[in-house]
């Protein structure tokens, strides 16, 4: 390889690394009157893909926990909600891979919320999310060499809870807040402007 390839694979991967970005030090976004009652991980139906490195479920069940704490444990509002997630299936790149077949780790979860108070389940089915590790200059040359297995599966759960968090926000009548109404379309004639 030149040095000039070689020099711009290097900026590749120095701003690939500034893709991946952790927002938990940022104030919490707002969520009503959330507060983390229950944090329930489930584990007994976990899938591994065949190419993976192993993790129990006690592993994971711990990486998850700490996850939906580190995320919604910063929401301070008036009401518990109890969150349950189930995970289904994960990969974990395993080491010694070359480059040109880098696997990709990957997490699929099912969530649940409910109300604790009013012993309520708030969504009608399971959300199911999949995640893979945050792009970043490691993803790129492949996790199994770069991270070790407790580093892949903190990032995978920290995608994973994040994307638990977007998927409330979708639903803010859950959590007190008013339902988003989308903008209504006004209709302007093109002759008039009117």
């Amino acid at each position: 390889m030149t040095p000039a390839r070689l020099s711009g694979l290097g900026l590749c991967l120095t701003l690939l690394l500034g893709c991946a970005r952790n927002d938990l030090a940022d104030p919490p976004v707002p969520l009503g009157d959330f507060a983390l009652g229950l944090n329930i991980v489930v584990t007994d139906k976990t899938q591994k893909v065949p190419i993976s490195r192993d993790a129990s479920g006690e592993e994971w069940e711990a990486a998850m926990k700490k996850a939906v704490d580190d995320r919604f444990g910063r929401y301070q509002g008036a009401k518990l909600y109890n969150i349950g997630i189930s995970v289904d299936g994960y990969a974990l790149a395993p080491p010694g891979i070359p480059v040109v077949a880098a696997p990709k780790s990957i997490l699929v979860i099912t969530a649940n919320v409910w109300d604790d108070a009013a012993r309520t389940k708030l969504n009608a089915e399971g959300k199911q999310i999949t995640v893979f590790e945050s792009l970043s200059g490691e993803t790129v040359i492949g996790t199994g060499i770069t991270r070790t297995k407790q580093q892949q599966m903190d990032a995978l759960s920290y995608n994973a809870v994040k994307r638990v968090e977007d998927w409330f926000l979708q639903n803010p009548e859950w959590f007190g807040l008013p339902m988003v109404v989308p903008a209504k379309v006004i209709d302007v004639d093109a002759d008039t402007g009117r």
